[in-house]
């Protein structure tokens, strides 16, 4: 479906251009074979588990690659009321090492990867694939089970599941939705992880208050840049009518429909509304000199693919939309969503804003909003964090807002990388922030040498990088999906 599909796959982004590669220290060396002694039989543990079935086994040198289906209820608070299989990876090296928890909140790669806490602390990986995500959502899918405890209850599950063959630390990770993710487990459960790694974690703790976002936006790269971006997207709106027909073929010639969000013309809004969002989330100020310099005199042609490039024509289709339903149901349920104003475009040229959550979920399924899921977890972290490090990026909007630390805070932290957007992580931070970062990921995974506890300069990853292994895959929705 030409290149509109490329935002409902995984684009493959290699952000460990950072030199995140670091030689083995010599406490701990590189396992190289992964032919420990456990290694042979852990399939034959793994599937001795109550509930566990393989998908299918992956060579990779080095490690054992499984995917998996697990049995979960489908109402933690009430296991007899049916169950679900839920998806699975386990990138296996060694049972003698700590062992990293993974989830990006939506679905699960089946291709092995390894993410940067696996690649500093040279351990096992377990991911796991959010609930109401297929494969892993319920038939029928009663959709007031998908919340955040629920989801936790589902990592702690497998977590208690897993523990005893897996008995090393145990730290969890993720990545935007992810590093939310990896915090709410941490609330529900504080005692299972031995620390956790947040990436660009949005934290909307009072949903109609964005104006931070509004600030991000006024500042944020040059602005030559943000007067180009600016630009592009007032026109597109001028142009509503040309280019809407050339959308009309468009979704016509693809057999694209407009059911959930209503109609073509709030579809086009919606994309065009996140152009500059997606291009801050997902580009470089560098990759400012793509960006038509002068769209008044630019062609319809040019508006349209630079809008399409960076927010996707597809996004807001019927079947665009539909994979993402759960991520909707949870931001119009419990997570909340970010409005923006446009200072720059005439209010007669914006019909409808930034469209809520409820707008892109199927009408039959109810929602409400929870209001206080937010403010509790917000106020857990100030108060209760401990081992727990948060990465963001400085040009990414979502970190405008952030999770913060309160004076019940311990050993945690938040870091800024400059410069990097939703790909922040922990090799774009400055030297000395990386290099504590990375100190105190080893030590909470029991990994540690008496070099690195004793000067967090000495710390690098234990494990090399692994071109392949290391590559990122970012699920690039267009924006506004963490």
């Amino acid at each position: 479906m030409r290149k509109a599909l490329r935002w409902l796959l995984a684009l493959t982004v290699l952000i460990g251009t950072l030199s995140t590669a670091g030689a083995a220290t010599a406490a701990q060396p590189e396992a190289t074979t992964g032919t420990s002694t456990t290694s042979a039989d852990i399939l034959d543990r793994l599937l001795a588990i109550p509930g566990m079935s393989l998908v299918q086994e992956k060579p990779y040198t080095g490690y054992r690659y499984f995917v998996l289906n697990y049995t979960q209820p489908i109402d933690h608070r009430h296991p007899s009321k049916g169950t679900f299989q839920q998806r699975i990876t386990v990138l296996h090296k060694d049972t003698a090492r700590p062992t990293v928890f993974y989830t990006g909140g939506y679905f699960v790669s089946t291709t092995p990867s390894r993410r940067e806490p696996t690649q500093i602390v040279d351990g096992n990986q377990i991911s796991m694939e959010y609930r109401f995500f297929t494969p892993s959502r319920p038939d029928p899918a009663d959709w007031s089970k998908l919340d955040i405890w629920q989801a936790a209850s589902d990592q702690h599950r497998i977590f208690k599941a897993l523990k005893p063959i897996y008995d090393k630390k145990w730290i969890s990770t993720g990545g935007s939705k992810g590093g939310m993710t990896a915090t709410y487990y941490e609330r529900f459960y504080p005692r299972d992880m031995d620390g956790v790694v947040a990436y660009v974690a949005p934290n909307d703790v009072v949903n109609n208050e964005d104006s931070a976002y509004d600030r991000f936006f006024a500042g944020v790269g040059t602005k030559e840049c943000r007067d180009r971006l600016n630009a592009v997207q007032r026109e597109a709106l001028v142009r509503r009518e040309p280019l809407e027909k050339t959308y009309a073929a468009y979704a016509a010639e693809n057999e694209y429909t407009f059911s959930t969000i209503g109609s073509l013309d709030k579809a086009y809004e919606a994309t065009v509304l996140d152009y500059v969002w997606g291009f801050w989330q997902y580009s470089l100020l560098a990759d400012c000199d793509t960006i038509p310099a002068d769209a008044v005199n630019a062609t319809d042609e040019e508006i349209w693919t630079s809008i399409d490039t960076i927010s996707g024509f597809s996004f807001y289709t019927d079947q665009g939309l539909e994979p993402y339903t759960p991520y909707f149901y949870q931001a119009g349920t419990q997570l909340g969503a970010p409005t923006i104003e446009f200072p720059y475009i005439e209010s007669s040229l914006i019909r409808y804003g930034y469209q809520p959550p409820r707008n892109f979920v199927p009408r039959d399924i109810p929602m409400k909003f929870q209001p206080s899921a937010m403010r509790d977890v917000d106020s857990w972290v100030k108060n209760n964090a401990n081992h727990m490090l948060y990465v963001y990026g400085q040009n990414d909007p979502w970190g405008a807002e952030r999770f913060r630390l309160g004076k019940g805070a311990h050993d945690s932290y938040v870091f800024t990388a400059p410069g990097l957007n939703h790909g922040a992580n922990v090799a774009g931070l400055v030297a000395d922030e990386k290099a504590l970062a990375t100190a105190r990921i080893l030590q909470w995974a029991g990994v540690a040498s008496a070099a690195v506890q004793s000067d967090p300069a000495a710390a690098k990853p234990l494990a090399k990088f692994d071109a392949k292994l290391d590559q990122r895959d970012v699920e690039r929705e267009p924006a506004l999906r963490p």
